[in-house]
């Protein structure tokens, strides 16, 4: 039974995120495939007419540089020349974009990020403010990775991610990552004929994560269907709905509300604003191991003593977000917290009312108050 929600309709879903990848935009030869981005174009337009908002997140730029530097391996030789293709690609990319969009009289903007800019919660509230009036000046944002400053520890790697990030950013209903399959299936459809397509997931499991084939099959992107999952849990745990369709179609939008296959994430129950930023990072400073009782008790939506604590890894500081780690590995919290990395590592094991004769005194009860914690 098809679900109401197929093609994210403009009358349940106010606010879009759709993402296209530089393997849809680009073809081998590096040229912008300007037919089929003239159909996405109209698809975006239709859904402006109908009272969506739309705002498109779009790689591509290296791609392009690189053919016109003429840089071998599609720019992806070295750090220093995907940093001079995404500078010298990205002026071609954003024209592309505004020109087209203009031929709709659809007004485009342009913003670059970086994982820092949605990492660091002052920038990333900034980001969210730039969006919210973009949007009431009826503009489309056309985003990508600012890759000509991006290095391999401070990047998504993949726009899949970035999306889900700006989906939540923007406080969208929805995002829609156009890919070459259309959908999450059981196994690799490119390799295996019995892959039978999933089109509703309600909750992301080992079960199907286990069914990612991390790769990008092109050559061309940095995603595979591992990024997708990944940014499906951003997504639904900032209460937006995220879906995998073909790009591979003229007008894949329409093709998809018109009865084209597609998987959809459906949304989670809402974190509130400061916890779904928090669960949904991509990076943080530090790991805090607790026991099977801790793991129960935060399940529960108590803070995090440091009685429950096994172990703790890395170097941090007060306020730094953290993982909260079961024993068997298993990310289940993320927060920030309330002391740094040697004192945590004093007190870890021990009683609240023993921190003050271990530190010389007792500033905080806790390790992370629950209000300061989300759980993933």
């Amino acid at each position: 039974m098809t679900s109401p929600l197929s093609g994210f309709p403009p009358a349940l879903v106010r606010r879009l995120v759709i993402k296209i990848g530089s393997a849809l935009l680009v073809d081998p030869a590096g040229q912008v495939r300007v037919d089929w981005l003239r159909t996405l174009v109209a698809d975006v337009a239709e859904r402006k007419a109908a009272g969506q908002q739309v705002i498109i997140v779009s790689s591509g730029a290296i791609a392009l540089g690189a053919r016109r530097l003429k840089l071998p391996k599609g720019g992806r030789g070295s750090l220093e020349d995907a940093q001079a293709a995404a500078a010298t690609g990205q002026i071609a990319l954003s024209q592309c974009w505004a020109s087209l969009l203009d031929e709709k009289g659809i007004t485009a903007a342009q913003m670059l990020v970086t994982l820092d800019d949605l990492e660091n919660r002052r920038r990333y509230l900034n980001a969210s403010a730039t969006l919210e009036r973009l949007m009431a000046l009826d503009v489309v944002p056309v985003i990508n990775e600012n890759d000509s400053v991006a290095t391999s520890e401070i990047r998504f790697g993949d726009n899949d991610r970035l999306a889900a990030r700006i989906g939540q950013a923007a406080r969208a209903d929805a995002v829609a990552l156009l890919s070459d399959v259309d959908g999450l299936y059981t196994a690799n459809p490119h390799v295996d004929a019995s892959a039978m397509l999933i089109e509703t997931i309600e909750t992301i499991d080992a079960r199907i994560a286990a069914m990612a084939d991390d790769g990008s099959a092109s050559g061309m992107g940095s995603g595979g269907m591992v990024s997708k999952i990944q940014a499906a849990r951003i997504a639904t745990g900032a209460s937006a709905h995220l879906a995998i369709i073909s790009g591979k179609v003229d007008s894949p939008l329409a093709h998809w509300a018109n009865g084209g296959k597609g998987s959809i994430f459906l949304a989670a129950q809402g974190k509130g604003a400061r916890k779904g930023w928090l669960a949904g990072r991509l990076t943080t400073r530090g790991r805090i191991i607790v026991d099977a009782g801790a793991e129960k008790a935060l399940g529960k939506g108590n803070s995090l003593l440091p009685a429950g604590v096994a172990s703790v890894e890395g170097v941090f500081d007060r306020g730094d977000v953290v993982d909260i780690v079961a024993q068997d590995g298993r990310v289940i919290a993320r927060g920030l917290i309330e002391y740094d990395s040697e004192a945590a590592v004093k007190i870890a094991g021990k009683r609240s009312e023993d921190i003050a004769a271990l530190l010389g005194e007792m500033p905080r009860s806790v390790l992370v108050h629950r209000d300061h914690m989300a759980m993933v």
